[in-house]
């Protein structure tokens, strides 16, 4: 059966680097989650609040994960909160290193020590059609003012690399790009300093959701970015509003590392449920 609206339904809290989630656990019982509701929860004073929300399923692996954005929208990755789930599933079970799908694909992770959690994002997506783009072109520096460039990381991404991050009017900035007609599918926008050749500042306007203080695959769209047009290595340290952020594109994939927060459990009145229509 299917999560009803006539039932609570309880849920985790958690962010990794400020960047929040809503985390249901449907292992045992599925739940159906519609835009409507999605929105509804996603509101800061009415609801409870957050960037993504983030359904555990079971899976191939330890478990399946899926995404929708404040808007209710999906996606089909979330970094930072795969991040945060691969943590309170270690927890949970004792394993230092988990097998996750997601329509991203599958994912690895593992206990990187000092309680930080490092997930495999997988390979970047670099050809055109991938990403994707509306038509056929160089990804790497497209025909848009600052020649940003594209990648995919399961989800579109739009970095531009910039002489200040801090000077750039994100929400202005962030708003006009996410809907650039290059980006049928709208895209995460970037806007990344490059401080050094591993060390990037970087701030984010992510798709469906507007500015957030962190995002993973953000970063390693920035990170991949910058290692193809040789502004820094392949290992990086990049810099968010909300904390650090350790990107390492190795041959298998675009390792994250970074720290996670589980900040409280609670439960959904089936009042406000049913109230999302």
């Amino acid at each position: 059966m299917t999560q009803q609206q006539n039932t609570a339904l309880t849920f985790m809290k958690m962010h990794g680097l400020g960047n929040d989630f809503v985390v249901v656990d449907a292992r045992t019982h599925p739940v159906a989650v519609s835009p409507a509701m999605a929105q509804g929860i996603a509101h800061r004073h009415f609801g409870v609040g957050f960037d993504q929300l983030a359904l555990i399923e079971p899976g191939k692996g330890d478990a399946h994960l899926v995404f929708l954005n404040a808007d209710g929208s999906t996606s089909a990755a979330c970094g930072n909160a795969t991040r945060c789930i691969a943590r309170h599933l270690m927890d949970e079970t004792g394993k230092t290193e988990l097998h996750l799908t997601t329509d991203r694909g599958d994912l690895y992770a593992r206990d990187a020590g000092d309680g930080l959690t490092s997930v495999n994002m997988g390979a970047p997506q670099l050809l055109w059609h991938e990403i994707p783009l509306a038509e056929e072109m160089d990804t790497l520096e497209l025909p848009i003012e600052g020649g940003p460039t594209a990648t995919g990381m399961g989800n579109p991404h739009c970095t531009f690399f910039v002489a200040d991050a801090e000077a750039i009017p994100l929400a202005e900035f962030g708003a006009r790009y996410e809907h650039h007609p290059l980006y049928p599918q709208r895209t995460n926008v970037q806007v990344a300093q490059v401080i050094g050749p591993d060390h990037i500042r970087m701030r984010v306007w992510e798709r469906g959701v507007g500015i957030t203080l962190a995002s993973g695959s953000s970063s390693c769209a920035t990170a991949v970015a910058a290692a193809r047009r040789g502004l820094t290595g392949r290992k990086v340290q990049i810099d968010l509003d909300g904390g650090t952020l350790l990107i390492d594109w190795r041959e298998d994939g675009v390792w994250m590392t970074g720290p996670t927060m589980h900040v409280f459990s609670a439960t959904l009145t089936p009042e406000f449920l049913a109230s999302l229509g």
